[in-house]
């Protein structure tokens, strides 16, 4: 079995490709309603070519619904998290973890040469992948799971 450890695998081989934007105009509440109907906790701002943000579940709730603001009339961009942090998808997994973990984000947008984004990594992406190709850790987990820990 290859060695599947972050410092070997690439961002590419974890990523996700397709990636959904939101306009920066858009409302909070399309912010809120779209992350629903895809089930993710984010969303980059603006397009593949043009990422000026990156919206968060937090930022919504911390930026909007604990000030009181009013969720229709809020745009996108006035609550955005900035700047944009990324990784290029031939970057080590554990480089981008050392981005993520120094800035305490949970996902980078990916961008090419062109500063184009081309795909997106989250943290959960990243433990899926990792559990899923890892025979000793699923073992290990299951062991504790079963109350049979070695």
């Amino acid at each position: 079995m290859p060695n599947l450890s972050a410092e070997h695998l690439r961002v590419a081989d974890v990523m996700a490709h397709d990636v959904e934007f939101i306009e920066p105009q858009a409302s909070v509440q399309e912010a809120a309603v779209l992350m629903g109907e895809i089930e993710v906790g984010a969303l980059p701002v603006g397009s593949a070519d043009h990422c000026v943000g990156i919206v968060t579940d937090r930022d919504l709730l911390y930026r909007v619904v604990a000030r009181g603001r009013d969720p229709t009339s809020v745009s996108v961009q006035d609550v955005a998290s900035r700047p944009v942090l990324s990784c290029k998808p031939d970057d080590t997994l554990r480089s981008a973890l050392d981005v993520m973990g120094a800035n305490y984000v949970r996902r980078l947008p990916v961008l090419d040469g062109n500063d184009r984004v081309v795909g997106w990594l989250t943290l959960a992406d990243v433990a899926r992948h990792l559990l899923v190709n890892d025979d000793e850790l699923q073992v290990s987990l299951q062991d504790r799971l079963d109350g049979t820990e070695r």
